[in-house]
């Protein structure tokens, strides 16, 4: 047996994703985005989160996934990468989970439309399915990290 990984489930363009629990600040409704000018259309801007400033990622945009209109399950999951927290706007965030980690396998070249290099791996479930993990690193890759921190004041 692995190592035990919690990890946040959560839904976008109808597959299941997941991030370890320890990488995440907090899960919030939709709320109000102020649009910041000059920024990749995925940047959808900022919030301001118990008075902290926080960029917003739509990570359909993110994947080159079709965009959609949020709805009333629709989250912002706020991560913290290094230093940098970011919110990601997903479909839903569903549930926490253990995941052994000996159960997570190398991601295939390309996941739903996804390039490997955004995935840490795809974890097998008990009921047959499959959680794509997300590697946050490059999911925020350091070029756009830089763009996100020209928001931090």
């Amino acid at each position: 047996m692995g190592e035990e990984l919690k990890v946040i489930v959560f839904a976008l363009a109808d597959e299941q994703y997941g991030i370890e629990v320890d990488k995440v600040r907090t899960i919030e409704r939709m709320m109000p985005i102020t649009r910041v000018p000059k920024t990749p259309a995925f940047v959808k801007g900022v919030i301001n989160l118990r008075g902290v400033v926080i960029p917003v990622i739509d990570l359909r945009g993110r994947f080159g996934l079709p965009e959609t209109e949020p709805t009333e399950s629709s989250r912002i999951i706020i991560v913290q990468v290094n230093d940098l927290e970011v919110g990601f706007i997903v479909d839903a965030a569903n549930d926490v989970i253990d995941i052994d980690s000996d159960h997570i396998d190398s991601p295939p070249e390309v996941v739903g439309g996804i390039k490997a290099k955004y995935l840490r791996g795809v974890a097998k479930m008990d009921d047959n399915r499959l959680l794509i993990m997300l590697n946050l690193v490059e999911v925020l890759n350091k070029d756009e990290i830089i763009q996100l921190e020209q928001f931090e004041g």
